[in-house]
């Protein structure tokens, strides 16, 4: 086997293989003489069929194998002999001539291909305790443990039907039907039946509810609503839409009882015990949204400080994986570059920077985790396993082996468990300072965060219209 470099540029290498077809005759007749002891054919004794027939009938096929065998030896030795990292599998080209190829499958011939290759990139890590990141705290007021409590109670509040002819009234809910149209003309999703809506909680288009006040059951009412300018379906964001109203039903609130009974429909014993669960469940909120903002300020530091080729091959892929996200959400919203003052050409080059970032913050993780120790354990991939079959009820074992059996599939479950823990690794090292910020700051989003279509691959693509007219922010 002839291996000579043909190209060694940053992270790219080609190799071009010739192998005689004297080596590939003796591969050949020593697969013949393996096959010769195992298989049977009419007419022949067991072991006793001769080679020559032996090749006329399985020749071409068995000599496939010994191509594919003869490349994969080839790969192995090359990074074997060179001591490369490859970032992804190499590609193979064989020659563009059929009667080449033909004259090596047959051994009249040489085999010659050629390996492209794409290597990890080297880099030093360098010290991180001198890395610092601010952590923003933000205590639980009491006025929003009363909120939470206050919006379970109103997801069980009992509502009774108000006399005939009685008017509606705010916080009453009506069951209505309605058809929309925009211009005369109906649209995908203006049309509902038995939709309850409660007259003033702001769940439905602006003008919606408020043009249902006074209605009683059985009454026809026109309403007019607009759409928001930041609408998800881009064809509906800002339009104003007429709609034909009945009123099926009109039905009065019964005032909520906030009681140890009130808690004990929560399966929790007292109303108390509950209030310190609804804290709880608002101050791990907190502690996730802080957690994100941490975890952004350290990628970002990690970013500012670390500049090193990345394989071209894994930021195309990452890319690829982005813009079919952007094209989803364009296909189900109806969202144009040009409406978002943007261009195709600007979008693809923001989002290739954003893939850059991607693939180089993952292969610096993967340095930081290596050299420092980070493994994740079985139990935590077990809980992780169990965790994700939890979320198909009914079909858990079939996740379960999807899973297990899968090992793409796995990777991706193991992927995010150990991001975070080298995330907790390195800051571990950092100085960490706690800032307190009020809970609108910690919740609120960061103003250069990526763009939602873009924020992970795991993100699915845009919002999908629904069959009610819908609040203004419908998420």
């Amino acid at each position: 086997m002839q291996v000579t470099e043909t190209l060694s540029q940053g992270l790219k290498r080609e190799y071009s293989v010739v192998v005689s077809a004297g080596d590939l005759a003796s591969k050949l007749d020593s697969q013949l003489a393996d096959l010769k002891t195992k298989v049977k054919i009419n007419g022949f004794r067991p072991g006793k069929v001769p080679i020559g027939h032996l090749k006329r009938v399985y020749g071409r096929s068995v000599m496939a194998e010994v191509v594919q065998e003869t490349i994969t030896a080839a790969h192995k030795q090359i990074i074997d002999q060179n001591g490369l990292r490859l970032a992804m599998e190499p590609k193979v080209e064989l020659p563009a001539e059929r009667e080449k190829i033909d004259a090596a499958l047959e051994a009249r011939g040489d085999l010659e291909f050629t390996l492209a290759m794409e290597l990890l990139p080297k880099f030093e890590i360098g010290e991180l305790s001198d890395l610092s990141v601010e952590r923003p705290v933000a205590e639980v007021e009491e006025s929003e443990v009363e909120t939470q409590l206050q919006r379970l109670a109103e997801m069980r509040r009992a509502y009774t039907a108000r006399p005939e002819g009685e008017k509606a009234e705010l916080q009453d809910r009506l069951t209505v039907d309605f058809v929309g149209t925009i211009d005369g003309e109906g649209f995908e999703g203006g049309k509902g039946e038995d939709i309850q809506v409660v007259l003033g909680s702001n769940s439905f288009i602006p003008g919606f509810e408020a043009a249902l006040v006074g209605a009683a059951a059985g009454e026809r009412r026109s309403a007019q609503g607009t759409f928001p300018e930041n609408y998800s379906v881009r064809a509906l964001a800002g339009k104003t839409t007429d709609f034909d109203v009945t009123v099926k039903t009109v039905e009065a609130p019964e005032p909520l009882a906030m009681d140890d009974e009130f808690a004990k429909s929560f399966g929790v014993p007292t109303l108390d015990e509950l209030r310190t669960t609804m804290r709880k469940r608002v101050e791990l909120d907190y502690a996730r949204a802080s957690r994100e903002k941490v975890k952004r300020q350290l990628l970002d530091a990690l970013a500012a400080r670390y500049h090193f080729e990345v394989p071209e091959g894994l930021v195309a892929q990452e890319f690829d994986q982005i813009w079919k996200q952007v094209e989803a959400e364009q296909k189900s919203t109806g969202r144009s570059f040009e409406e978002d003052e943007t261009t195709e050409e600007a979008s693809r080059a923001e989002y290739r920077g954003i893939a850059e970032r991607r693939v180089r913050l993952g292969l610096l993780m993967a340095e930081i985790g290596a050299k420092g120790g980070v493994e994740i354990t079985q139990e935590e991939m077990s809980q992780a396993l169990v965790a994700r079959a939890r979320a198909f009820p009914g079909q858990e074992k079939k996740m379960w082996d999807y899973f297990r059996n899968n090992p793409m599939a796995l990777a991706e479950l193991r992927a995010p468990i150990y991001e975070e823990k080298v995330v907790d690794y390195i800051l571990g090292l950092a100085k960490v300072e706690d800032r307190k910020v009020t809970p609108a700051e910690l919740l609120t989003a960061d103003a250069d965060e990526e763009p939602k279509a873009v924020a992970s691959p795991a993100d699915g693509g845009g919002e999908q219209p629904t069959a009610e007219p819908e609040a203004a922010s419908p998420t």
